[in-house]
């Protein structure tokens, strides 16, 4: 934060869990976020008031972010926001104790339901964090690593247990694998990544995964790891490792590169925004909704599927009209173009489309006041 106003205006509720948070959550974080810049004010008026979120860890960097840009523009409106997880904060939304929600998932039709009667009306959910998880590796003398969707599974759900696995050495031709042992690494923790990453496996391994997505890792067997950061390090701590993670996190780690089609691709983010322009919109839930089923297994060339795609979720509609101006403002912000750089400068996210915000635009600037 560049002023000591602008720290505090980014402050986290519950101040002092927030490390905590941070390593068990959904999904990494960068620890430094810059100011991201200013948005200007509806109207040409700055806003005033205080709003309230919680939900989704992913998002905790591109938030801080966010949240100096608007309030630097906004510097009389304060935004709060907890990072107690996407399941938590989907709760308080639900029950009326925050304002907004971020979750690593969109709401469930049972959730859905409730948000609507709780928002009397439409309930707003917009992509606006979407971020690669890289397949991370530790083994000695092998760079450029290939895998492709059925050989990750296989090695994850302990099948292919040796490097130099005919199944492994298939998808690296001239490449020298070593006669070593695989230690795959999993999250310990419940996990917005594991979900999006067990739900990729699902898709896109030609049936090699059986075990649904979940946000709880579905098998025995391999290293477990609490949070991001352990995961990095059990792979950074041993020779012939293998893991998951939010790719901002990699560091010097091995990034494999996983086949789409006949091509490999690697965790880039703009392979990984491409997904969504490929997936489909999920029907049924109203104008405001843009929710998608992701299209893990795609074949188009340059698109990496295994992303996490982290929600805002807001009503349409608020009692209070500073509510509503304040909601609509801060959101107008975090999905436009600077305030999507802005979390792109801060967490490694990959910025929406063009094309898409124009989509979701209305669906955010449409928030109102009203009975």
């Amino acid at each position: 934060m560049k002023t000591q106003r602008h720290a505090a205006r980014a402050r986290v509720a519950a101040a002092g869990v927030v490390a905590g948070v941070l390593l068990a959550g959904c999904g990494a974080a960068n620890e430094s976020a810059p100011a991201g810049g200013s948005t200007p004010s509806a109207g040409g008026t700055a806003l005033s008031g205080t709003i309230s979120g919680a939900g989704a860890s992913s998002q905790q960097a591109a938030m801080q972010a966010w949240i100096a840009g608007f309030t630097g523009a906004n510097p009389d409106a304060t935004v709060n926001y907890d990072p107690a997880g996407s399941g938590a904060g989907r709760t308080q939304f639900l029950s009326g104790g925050v304002a907004f929600a971020g979750s690593d998932a969109y709401l469930k039709a049972d959730e859905l339901t409730k948000a609507q009667q709780r928002c009397a009306g439409d309930v707003v959910e917009v992509p606006a964090y979407v971020s690669p998880i890289a397949v991370v590796y530790n083994l000695q003398g092998v760079t450029d690593l290939q895998l492709s969707p059925g050989t990750t599974a296989g090695i994850f759900s302990g099948k292919i247990t040796n490097w130099n696995a005919p199944e492994i050495a298939a998808d690296n031709p001239g490449k020298t694998l070593p006669d070593q042992a695989i230690t795959p690494v999993h999250r310990s923790d419940e996990s917005g990544t594991t979900q999006n990453f067990t739900d990729y496996l699902n898709k896109a391994s030609g049936g090699a995964w059986t075990e649904a997505a979940s946000g709880t890792w579905p098998i025995q067997g391999g290293e477990a790891a609490q949070g991001t950061s352990g995961v990095i390090g059990a792979v950074q701590g041993g020779n012939g490792t293998i893991g998951y993670a939010d790719e901002s996190q990699a560091g010097s780690l091995g990034k494999a590169l996983i086949k789409v089609g006949d091509a490999f691709t690697g965790p880039t983010p703009e392979a990984a925004a491409n997904v969504l322009a490929e997936s489909k919109r999920v029907e049924g839930r109203g104008n405001s909704s843009f929710a998608f089923d992701l299209a893990r297994d795609t074949t188009a060339a340059g698109t990496y599927p295994i992303v996490l795609v982290s929600y805002q979720i807001a009503c349409s509609k608020y009692a209070d009209a500073a509510q509503a101006d304040l909601v609509k403002g801060f959101l107008t912000y975090t999905t436009s173009a600077d305030g999507q750089q802005a979390a792109a400068q801060a967490a490694g996210s990959a910025p929406l489309s063009d094309e898409l915000r124009t989509q979701i635009t209305p669906a955010v600037t449409g928030i109102t006041a009203g009975a």
